[in-house]
């Protein structure tokens, strides 16, 4: 992830270059000096899901005859590596410049929204988990595992709101910006069975596979660096890097489950947390809705 942010870093200044060497030059006395504008692009992003921390928690209860026999309960945490993906999203932003009075120098504010619509998903987890059981008056420990068939999390929406400054050249200028973002996250548990080693036998619990799934946005933070460069004193092209993150998002899961061959019913239940990692390379085509010339 380091590599990809420095060769996106790099492309920025690749195609900022020219425009370095001529910032000492007054900038053209046609180009808006401040205003709103709003425009349309895309990016590529590099999406790290990094570590997922699980914890799954089953209860049962067990009958014969419509009594109750046995009742059971299994815990346990498990990290789960989630691969990185990359891929290609649409991007709207619109926002406002104002040069700072008899300067080069200006500050401004953008709001950002790009659906992201990425997923990243590793098959066959095992999920570790001890526990007891009691029946007639006996508790009796054991352990066993959930078996997730395939764990998912994704990142849809994400919006951001970056406050920024910048120097101007002489055909746009350049501008570093910060701001909170808020991104809509998921996470699919599919086909949860439940598995326990009773008495040297590993016996199905759960019955038929259950699936359990969370959703929620959750808070986070970027920081951006970009340049504009203006095609005509209405219309220009923003290209910027933007590395962002999110707080670590809770999931929280429950759902019933019954296994007929044993007379059982019981739930699956548990907590998620993991963040998500974001660098983007964006270009944008934008309009000025401006007043005064620089």
């Amino acid at each position: 992830m380091r590599k990809h942010g420095l060769c996106t870093a790099l492309c920025l200044l690749t195609f900022a270059g020219p425009a370095i060497a001529a910032d000492m030059r007054v900038p053209d006395p046609t180009l808006p000096n401040g205003g709103f504008f709003g425009g349309l692009g895309g990016s590529y992003n590099a999406i790290n899901f990094g570590t997922q921390n699980v914890y799954a928690v089953g209860t049962s209860n067990t009958y014969s005859g419509g009594a109750l026999v046995a009742t059971g309960m299994a815990a346990g945490p498990a990290n789960i590596y989630m691969p990185s993906q990359g891929n290609f999203a649409p991007e709207a932003q619109v926002g406002y410049f104002q040069h700072f009075s008899g300067s080069n120098w200006l500050w401004g504010a953008k709001f950002n929204y790009s659906y992201l619509g990425t997923t990243a998903a590793t098959s066959s987890v095992v999920l570790p988990q001890s526990g007891a059981f009691t029946s007639g008056g006996t508790t009796t420990p054991f352990t066993g595992n959930a078996l997730v068939n395939s764990y998912q999390t994704s990142i849809n929406d994400q919006i951001s709101m970056l406050l920024f400054v910048g120097r101007s050249f002489d055909r746009g200028f350049f501008y570093l910006g910060a701001g909170p973002t808020l991104s809509l996250t998921q996470t699919y548990l599919n086909g949860v069975t439940g598995f326990a080693d009773i008495n040297g036998a590993h016996t199905q619990i759960t019955g038929t596979p259950t699936n359990l799934s969370s959703s929620g946005w959750v808070w986070g933070g970027a920081a951006q660096l970009g340049a504009t460069y203006f095609l005509d004193p209405t219309w220009f092209l923003d290209v910027n890097y933007t590395y962002s993150m999110t707080a670590n998002q809770s999931g929280s899961y429950e759902a019933p489950f019954t296994n007929y061959t044993m007379t059982e019913v019981g739930t699956l239940s548990g907590t998620s947390t993991g963040r998500v990692i974001a660098q983007a390379l964006t270009v944008s085509i934008n309009k000025t809705f401006s007043w005064g010339a620089h």
